[in-house]
């Protein structure tokens, strides 16, 4: 199966063929180029899905606004690129959502654990939370474009888990608070590394086990390292796209409706391509030698108890905003 089978940059534009012939005569604002920083690598379906939208835009506005991707991490650090669109250093750029929940833990929504196991549910969720979650961005000087669920998130570990107790010790990859926080409950020690920087902290025994979904597991070439792979569907964590408030305030009317309705199209797409590869993915990590398997009965009890705890320090944490997100969502089920 081919990476770019479900989203390419002439399919979206094909949509959008209607929208380009009139937005090619009516936009008169100034060549802009934003530049667009994202964390994961080009081969990564999330930085194909932005090349995509960026393409798609730079086609759909007769070339009036030019965007170009950088992956990798090669224009900003993972970590700087929310701050630097913040203070507009970058119009544009894309994160994983919850590594923002040290600054407010709304941003955290997605990494309620066993709240969204499924990529429908985790579509209502994201319905439930996008209202408050816009209310935050404001805050941040941000405009939300979209947002692209990955495959759910298993455990990656080096030797065979029956119980959560096996995970004693063990030097436990972090990327957020939530994969920290759940690294102590289970007893492991928790390590803050970037996608970008994993295979060399696996490779030095900076860190020991990790939680992800797949495609970081296959992007990251992780059976080099690493033995098991235990699907346990704990989260769907998002990455978003957003921009600088006062980039997006300097494009006419016109032009933001064009941006708007490609970062839709993105994000039904994004989403579909995350569902299909969910399985290949896996089947990827079998094929060079991981042991691929469900959690057991022990262990998804441990799992349950971590995130019921987890899911109450979080309503703690947020308040009125979480319980209004946590009451959509379930009602929307």
């Amino acid at each position: 199966m081919r990476l770019n089978s479900i989203f390419t940059p002439r399919k979206l534009c094909t949509g959008l063929a209607a929208v380009a012939l009139t937005a090619a005569g009516t936009l008169a604002m100034a060549a802009e180029k934003w530049d667009m920083p994202m964390a994961y690598t080009d081969s990564n379906f999330h930085t194909q899905n932005g090349k995509s939208f960026a393409e798609a835009v730079t086609l759909a506005t007769g070339g009036k606004l030019e965007v170009k991707v950088h992956g990798g991490g090669s224009l900003f650090k993972g970590s700087e690129i929310k701050r630097a669109v913040q203070t507009g250093q970058a119009p544009i750029g894309e994160r994983i959502m919850s590594s923002h929940a040290n600054e407010d833990a709304l941003f955290a929504f997605d990494s309620v654990p066993f709240l969204a196991t499924s990529f429908e549910e985790s579509d209502k969720l994201w319905q439930a939370a996008k209202p408050e979650l816009e209310k935050v961005m404001d805050k941040h000087n941000l405009v939300l474009l979209y947002s692209v669920p990955w495959p759910p998130g298993g455990i990656y570990a080096n030797k065979p888990l029956q119980t959560l107790s096996d995970m004693e010790g063990v030097k436990f990859r972090s990327y957020n608070n939530a994969t920290a926080r759940f690294a102590e409950l289970a007893g492991a020690v928790p390590v803050q590394v970037e996608a970008s920087e994993l295979s060399q902290a696996l490779s030095t025994g900076v860190a020991e086990s990790f939680m992800s979904s797949g495609a970081t597991g296959y992007d990251r070439k992780v059976w080099e390292h690493l033995s098991h792979h235990y699907v346990a569907n704990v989260w769907l964590p998002r990455n978003y796209v957003f921009v600088n408030k006062q980039s997006w305030d300097e494009l006419d009317t016109e032009t933001q409706n064009v941006v708007r309705g490609i970062a839709l199209m993105a994000e039904k797409a994004g989403a579909a391509r995350s569902e299909q590869l969910t399985g290949w993915y896996l089947e990827q990590l079998a094929a060079n030698g991981m042991t691929v398997t469900g959690a057991g009965e022990a262990l998804k009890a441990d799992f349950q108890k971590v995130g019921e705890t987890m899911t109450k320090e979080w309503l703690a944490q947020t308040g009125e905003a979480g319980q209004r997100i946590l009451d959509a969502y379930k009602s929307s089920l």
